[in-house]
């Protein structure tokens, strides 16, 4: 494989500079950056339609980072002999951005260039001094442009921020290269004044109580089975089940809750089961775009909520419920200043005779929280003579088999001890072949194998699924 690289420097200009703190969500990536040494980029890639002009993508790179501040911020810091030095975010008025340009020949495999260039963005961390959040490559051969790849900081973006970005580029006009319309979300400048205000910090401390209330709930735990501890010491269990998706959506038609508390309570009920903690914690990610006026920001103002769930006597239904409840306070109240946050629990395991909480147990829904479930499950479950509940028990038992899991991934660091991934398709377009073309759960699990033995993980995602199955085929099945 032959290829040249070469970029094209593009000029932007823009409103809104300035020099202020962080937000919290940015401080709270940025923490975990430092702690684990993961760069947390975000990487999108997509083909382009052909005949695409090189012009029209330097116009589009020029139009998102002049309009949106976070893609042309940058990181200032005050002290540079400290280990923990606290940065303070600097947004430019003007500069440059490079388009990179992969030059490939006539048998090179564009996507191959592509997911190379994918895995370079994603895992080179960004010089937050001097390089701007953003990074974008084409792939283009004999002068046709056919793969786009765009990299982002997650310090200063999150997903969904990306999701408002690309609804934004129907202000671009593409003849002119300027905007047919301001944009109205605000920037992480008017973001961290408003966090360092008094509605800010009243926000912040009614948060951290909620946390310590959910702190109080937890027991000391610790693994009935040993662990195994390897190097590189973080493995990552990749997981397709068919099965499992069927059920959610089949249960939540039934109890009328989004598949993503479904999946919540499937792992409430699997830790109690497997690992036998319950009351039992997860730490999702709270998006914040409920909150007034962030709807629209392309920002980074997602950060972690907890949530406590308590699986004993009750049915999975009544499991779903209480999952529901308690993913929707750990929204409410999964706005805080890190600092804070993390002073608190210092605090707490200092009281508890430095005993480690057990906090860094995540559960990511990544395909969103409020997800359109559609409505095939629930006309299998929803015949009055019966026809339905045969028809999901039909489906159950051809998928079952389909059930998939190995061990892939492994690394020296990750952000928590046990981190459920969950899409709806794999995260790796090399993982994709390996599907069978329908809609299915997709897990990728890291687990510190410091921490847990890698065969209750293993049984932790079987139990999971089949939680759910029970809970499809008989109603009163418990949580």
């Amino acid at each position: 494989m032959a290829v040249k690289l070469s970029e094209v420097r593009v000029p932007f200009e823009g409103d809104g500079a300035g020099v202020g703190e962080l937000t919290w969500g940015q401080a709270g990536i940025w923490r975990t950056t430092r702690r684990t040494g993961r760069t947390m980029n975000i990487v999108v890639v997509m083909p382009l339609p052909e005949a695409t002009p090189l012009t029209e993508m330097a116009a589009v790179l020029r139009f998102i980072v002049g309009r949106h501040p976070a893609l042309r911020t940058r990181l200032r810091f005050a002290d540079e002999s400290s280990e923990d030095r606290v940065p303070q975010q600097v947004v430019a008025a003007s500069g440059e951005v490079p388009l990179q340009i992969a030059d490939i020949d006539e048998d090179d495999d564009p996507a191959l260039v592509a997911e190379e260039m994918r895995s370079r963005y994603e895992l080179t961390g960004f010089d937050y001094e001097h390089e701007f959040p953003v990074r974008m490559g084409i792939v283009r051969r004999a002068g046709a442009l056919l793969q786009l790849v765009l990299g982002y900081s997650h310090v200063m973006v999150d997903g969904v921020g990306l999701g408002v970005l690309t609804r934004d580029l129907d202000h671009l006009d593409r003849l002119t290269g300027e905007a047919d319309a301001p944009f109205d979300g605000p920037s992480p400048l008017e973001l961290a004044r408003a966090q360092a205000g008094p509605a800010g910090r009243r926000q912040s401390e009614r948060s951290i109580r909620y946390c310590l209330a959910q702190l109080a709930r937890l027991t000391p735990w610790s693994p009935a089975e040993p662990p195994t501890p390897r190097e590189p010491r973080f493995w990552e269990l990749v997981a397709y089940s068919p099965a499992m998706e069927l059920g959610m959506r089949a249960v939540a038609a039934r109890t009328g809750v989004p598949t993503t508390y479904v999946l919540l309570a499937a792992y409430a009920s699997a830790v109690a089961r497997v690992f036998g903690r319950n009351p039992n914690v997860a730490q999702i990610v709270v998006s914040n775009r409920f909150r007034p006026g962030l709807a629209e920001a392309v920002a980074q103002i997602s950060q972690h909520g907890i949530c406590v769930v308590d699986t004993a006597d009750a049915t999975f239904d009544e499991v779903v419920h209480r999952a529901y409840n308690a993913a929707t306070n750990a929204s409410f109240h999964g706005y805080y200043d890190p600092a804070d946050h993390a002073a608190m629990l210092e605090e707490v395991t200092a009281a508890r005779g430095g005993r480690p909480l057990g906090l860094s147990w995540h559960l990511n829904d990544r395909r969103g929280l409020f997800r359109s479930d559609d409505d095939t499950a629930e006309a299998a479950v929803g015949g009055s003579d019966g026809e339905g509940a045969v028809s999901i028990q039909a489906e159950l038992t051809r998928g079952l088999p389909l059930t998939r899991m190995y061990w892939d991934r492994r690394q020296a660091m990750f952000d928590g001890a046990l981190f459920l991934q969950v899409d709806s398709e794999p995260a790796l377009a090399a993982r994709r072949a390996q599907t069978e073309g329908q809609p299915a759960v997709h897990f990728e699990v890291w687990t510190d194998t410091h921490e847990f033995a890698l065969s209750q993980v293993e049984e932790l995602v079987r139990e999971m699924e089949a939680v759910v199955v029970r809970a499809v085929l008989d109603p009163r099945a418990g949580g």
